[in-house]
């Protein structure tokens, strides 16, 4: 599991501005009009038109697309009762979730109220704000009385999600692992562990998926759940049993399902051999699960498992369920979320996992060998097909039980808007840094006795991204890391100045690569006591993976040591530089950015596919516009000619990339323009481009640094194209998250065969 540090996370959420979420205007407010329209006096007809027509409301605000997390901190994570107040940062980080998957707003909403009663009054009078309401850590048994209540006034979709997102994702695990060993889901026998909201919430989806009520046996942490108990709410009674057990040893005798909703460690391994051929235990509890995965897969090789965990196969995580089932609640204004949208949820999970896995996702996870099977029974959380599997499909079943107030036609043009949304951008990184995981690599950074350096270093070594390499003085690392109380276990540091024998192997490998091009055996020993020198020896000779620098000195003298030890890939022309642009509209690529200061035409044409290569790596399809001042000769000069120039040329090398210009940045970034004005351009028809060509160093530095500033955008880069090897130049003062960003990026670029650079 990753570890994570205490001041980091304190550090992390008291960062300004402090918490996790912000609001943000989606309408310009910058000149009187816009103000006198967005409040007094124009905001008046908004409001006549929604006193006339309720649902107008949907129309006119924001509504629609807003979800209430709510809470009264009474079942925190594995904090407990907390209160509200300690509650607000879980609910910051489930509106994240609603946000990052969906494309969903939220307002988190902690409620000082312990009363089901004041808290059903309270939730109740918030339902002109929302669109839906998240329910969320609220204690059993007052979360079914609650829940309960507020779906019966309430006319918005509304899910407490601890009962009904753990229930919807192991539930598809268990159809999927039934099928796998060849059980039908009305003759097994079923013990849990947990008698909770969760725990009561799988059980009643399980009977609705044919599971029999005689066939249940529920344990708590008091023991048997019996009719004799008079402790227990009437759900958790309705599982009662008669049965003649007392232990959990004898309830698993012939079974064949354990499911754990419980505590860690309750359920010793030995027992799972009193279960039936092929069992299936799903021990959720977080962090350490009911029965640890390595024991009982040692104990019962037969045995189909999931945990909560994201270390272990078929983790049942509730991100799969929650943000796509309320993003289909929302789309066609469902006055509730019902057991047929849940059903459904839980059939489009079933089958997405019995579908073949895209390469994005087994890159993302280091895993070729993804298929439906007894590791995997569930997709992955980060597949991009989720939202547009299961989103329609509770979509559907809101519209055919009766539920929804909007009817979707359109099913392919609903697909393309809940796409649009969300913004294939949110889930880049997280691809590229699940892909490091899986096969970590050795990256040395010769700037290694820097505080932001020794930081990325232990995010890196933490998280199981890389092995960090450190080059600088062993002291100074020791004393950084000592006063800042940084963790550089697994990181191997190495002071140059001592490896004499190492630095005499260099100079000499530098002097035989160099010696026709000014190098001498002396100047090369002199070089060697160069950090950029030596890292670039330690990846040319296979003592390292990947190369990072330039955190403290400027782009030119960083490179020139890689380029003259290790040099450019074989048929690549020259190196380039290339900067992904992370924006809610989505990623975008530009490109030459810190390199090639005022490339030619025919330069521009090796830029451009270098670029649309690198591109495609990070699992986009390269929509190519070369910029300019001009649109399509519409002013002469001399870059739009060298522009025009460089178009056609690559036009004629790359025949198969979509690609073109010359053309303004505007105008390649706003499709509606280009349809308008320019149809012919083979972009108009695309969506406008995603990879920018600059004409000179300068328009596209500027261009980024601009965005990154004021543009409310995410800048990861510079990624160096063209090298022989994974080299890649740092910002000058880069941030650690940046640090963190290329080194996984170096990683997974090593991951290539034969160790080639992007």
């Amino acid at each position: 599991m990753l570890k994570i540090n205490k001041q980091d996370a304190l550090e992390y959420h008291s960062r300004t501005p402090a918490g996790k979420i912000e609001v943000v205007p989606t309408k310009p407010v910058s000149t009187q009009l816009d103000l006198a329209l967005a409040y007094s006096p124009g905001v008046a007809e908004p409001c006549k038109e929604i006193a006339a027509d309720k649902d107008a409301v949907y129309k006119y605000t924001a509504k629609g697309n807003l979800v209430g997390v709510i809470s009264n901190g009474t079942a925190v994570l594995g904090l407990g009762n907390i209160g509200p107040d300690a509650s607000k940062p879980v609910m910051e980080g489930k509106g994240v979730l609603f946000k990052k998957f969906a494309g969903i707003d939220c307002f988190d909403i902690e409620i000082d109220a312990t009363d089901p009663d004041e808290f059903i009054r309270i939730v109740k009078s918030l339902e002109p704000t929302f669109g839906g309401i998240n329910l969320e850590d609220i204690k059993a048994p007052e979360c079914f009385r609650i829940e309960t209540a507020l779906r019966e006034q309430m006319n918005i979709p509304l899910m407490h999600d601890d009962q009904h997102g753990t229930a919807i994702i192991s539930s598809a695990a268990l159809l999927n692992g039934l099928e796998v060993v060849g059980k039908q889901i009305e003759n097994i026998r079923v013990v849990v562990s947990g008698a909770g909201a969760a725990a009561i919430s799988c059980l009643r989806l399980c009977l609705a998926l044919g599971v029999q009520r005689e066939n249940v046996v529920v344990f708590d942490k008091d023991g048997l759940i019996t009719p004799a108990r008079t402790d227990l709410a009437d759900m958790q009674l309705f599982f009662a049993t008669d049965r003649p057990i007392t232990t959990m040893a004898e309830a698993l005798h012939g079974a064949d399902v354990f499911l754990g909703l419980s505590a860690g460690n309750v359920l010793a391994p030995e027992l799972l051999l009193n279960m039936g051929p092929d069992p299936i235990v799903f021990a959720l509890a977080n962090p350490d699960p009911e029965v640890a995965y390595e024991a009982a897969m040692a104990t019962r090789p037969d045995l189909i498992m999931a945990t909560g965990r994201t270390d272990h196969p078929n983790q049942v995580n509730n991100v799969l369920g929650f943000p796509y089932i309320f993003r289909g609640a929302l789309d066609v204004r469902a006055t509730e979320i019902n057991e047929a949208m849940k059903l459904a949820a839980v059939r489009a999970l079933s089958e997405l996992a019995k579908e073949a896995v895209p390469e994005m996702v087994n890159r993302a996870y280091g895993d070729n060998t993804l298929s439906f099977g007894r590791t995997y029974l569930i997709p992955k959380p980060l597949d991009p097909r989720l939202i547009t599997t299961v989103s329609p499909a509770v979509a559907r079943a809101a519209m055919e039980s009766g539920v929804a107030r909007v009817h979707i036609t359109d099913w392919a043009a609903y697909e393309d808007d809940i796409r649009a949304r969300l913004g294939v951008n949110q889930k880049l990184m997280n691809r590229i840094t699940s892909a490091a995981r899986s096969n970590p690599k050795r990256v040395v950074f010769a700037e290694g006795d820097t505080y932001k350096t020794l930081k990325a270093a232990q995010i890196l070594r933490e998280e199981g991204i890389a092995f960090p390499i450190l080059l600088g003085n062993r002291n100074k690392i020791e004393r950084i890391a000592a006063e800042t109380s940084l963790d550089l276990e697994g990181c191997e540091i190495i002071d140059i100045i001592r490896e004499e024998a190492r630095r005499e192997e260099y100079a000499e490998l530098l002097y035989q690569k160099r010696q026709r091009r000014g190098i001498t055996l002396y100047e090369g020993r002199r070089l060697l006591r160069e950090r950029n020198y030596f890292a670039a020896m330690m990846l040319e000779t296979g003592h390292a993976d990947a190369l990072i620098t330039g955190l403290s000195k400027d782009y030119g003298k960083s490179i020139v040591p890689a380029l003259q030890v290790i040099g450019v890939a074989e048929g690549a022309r020259r190196v380039a530089s290339m900067y992904i642009i992370q924006h809610r509209k989505g990623p975008f690529f530009f490109a030459d950015t810190t390199v090639n200061i005022d490339p030619t035409a025919e330069e521009m044409v090796d830029i451009i596919g270098l670029t649309a290569r690198a591109v495609k790596f990070f699992d986009a399809e390269p929509r190519v516009a070369v910029i300019s001042y001009s649109n399509f000769g519409s002013n002469p000069g001399e870059l739009p000619d060298k522009a025009r120039r460089a178009t056609e040329m690559a036009k004629a090398r790359y025949p198969e990339l979509l690609l073109d210009g010359e053309m303004q940045a505007n105008t390649a970034l706003n499709p509606e323009l280009l349809q308008e004005q320019y149809p012919f351009s083979p972009l108009a028809a695309k969506g406008g481009a995603n990879t920018l060509i600059f004409p000179n160093v300068i328009s596209g530095n500027i261009a980024y640094k601009v965005l990154q500033e004021i543009g409310g955008a995410e800048v990861i880069g510079p990624v160096l194209m063209g090298m022989r090897k994974p080299v890649h130049i740092l910002q000058l003062g880069a941030s650690v998250r940046e640090i963190v960003n290329m080194a996984a990026i170096a990683v997974v670029d090593a991951q290539q065969p034969g160790n080639k650079g992007l």
